[in-house]
């Protein structure tokens, strides 16, 4: 079977990383079309290494025909366009923040809650988390099955690639710009990024936190479950690809660091890197480019009944969005009977 496959926002950082990922893991894709808006129409990305696709203009796009489609274009435009390519008849993977909460849509991790894929038909769009949440809960669940997690407070190190190429071109310009001593003025940051880091990532909520921080909040308690305690602070910081968490955990029972690294050690998704000495730890330059979900400074934390500490960081293009979707187009294919409107 091969399947006509859609990216939509494939100028952007993620869509030309589902574009990469599809061609690495060799998705049976029989047609690939790169969809963004009018003002991209006619660039050139990439698919592979040898094939160029030429980009189309998601408005005027018919998904009738095509039996899959990533998104990765702004909630926006997906609450548009995602229900039109839905009731055309295509499946697709939204990895935008709008139909996160929906109760009627999937917002789905593989090696979390694959399960939930039994209804996605219902509305013909599944969801993909916020990356922070997404890298949390990949190492989280493991542990909760095994002791039941109560609570979880996080704190995020946010690279600027999560606020898209001109988050990364911002980082670059102001930090060469300080080197010839003609500091630039922030555009896309409230606070100047080279050299600091922001403790705000999205808009400021009635309560004092940001949406950022909620979104990781309620899409964990969806994804584990609503009875789990979750505190968020994040922030973003001067690095240009791969998230990192401080993650402090308390557990309904015991869960000793050696338990822990057991039960991670084999966790589908999760590389545990973590010894104490110096550089016995991941940082986002081991996981730029790379599928895992890194979790190093495994430890007890002495001041809370059944405690835990851990230090989890991830690629947030990849896992953190891309190959999070392509995961879930795999799974649809291999155990949930999406099949191509035409065979070949």
């Amino acid at each position: 079977m091969s399947y006509k496959i859609a990216v939509v926002g494939a100028t952007g950082n993620v869509g030309r990383e589902m574009l990469k990922i599809l061609a690495e893991r060799r998705f049976p894709a029989r047609e690939v079309v790169a969809l963004a808006s009018r003002a991209s129409v006619g660039k050139k990305v990439s698919f592979g290494e040898e094939e160029i696709l030429t980009v189309k203009a998601l408005e005027d796009y018919d998904f009738a025909g095509t039996d899959l489609a990533l998104f990765s274009p702004g909630a926006s435009v997906s609450k548009i366009h995602a229900p039109r390519a839905a009731r055309a008849g295509c499946t697709v993977i939204d990895n935008t923040s709008h139909f996160r909460m929906d109760p009627e849509i999937p917002l789905v991790v593989p090696e979390v809650n694959a399960h939930t894929l039994a209804g996605y038909r219902g509305r013909n769009i599944i969801a993909n988390p916020n990356c922070s949440t997404m890298q949390m809960v990949v190492a989280l669940k493991p542990l909760h099955d095994a002791a039941t997690i109560k609570r979880v407070v996080v704190s995020t190190y946010q690279s600027v690639s999560g606020a898209g190429k001109a988050g990364m071109d911002e980082l670059f310009e102001q930090t060469k710009s300080l080197f010839m001593n003609a500091p630039k003025e922030p555009v896309n940051f409230t606070k100047r990024i080279a050299f600091n880091v922001i403790p705000h990532i999205d808009v400021f909520m009635d309560d004092g936190g940001t949406k950022e921080e909620w979104k990781m909040v309620n899409e964990t308690r969806k994804i584990l479950g609503s009875d789990i305690a979750v505190s968020a602070t994040c922030v973003r910081v001067p690095v240009f690809v791969g998230h990192s968490e401080s993650v402090n955990l308390e557990f309904e029972r015991p869960m000793s660091a050696e338990e822990a690294r057991e039960i991670l050690a084999d966790a589908e998704g999760v590389v545990l890197f973590d010894e104490a000495k110096d550089g016995g730890y991941a940082t986002p330059i081991e996981c730029a480019g790379e599928d895992g979900v890194y979790v190093s400074r495994l430890r007890a934390d002495p001041t809370v009944k059944h405690g835990l500490n851990l230090w989890i960081v991830s690629d947030n293009l990849r896992k953190g969005a891309a190959l999070n979707a392509v995961q879930i187009a795999e799974e649809l294919v291999r155990n949930y009977g999406l099949a191509p409107k035409l065979a070949h």
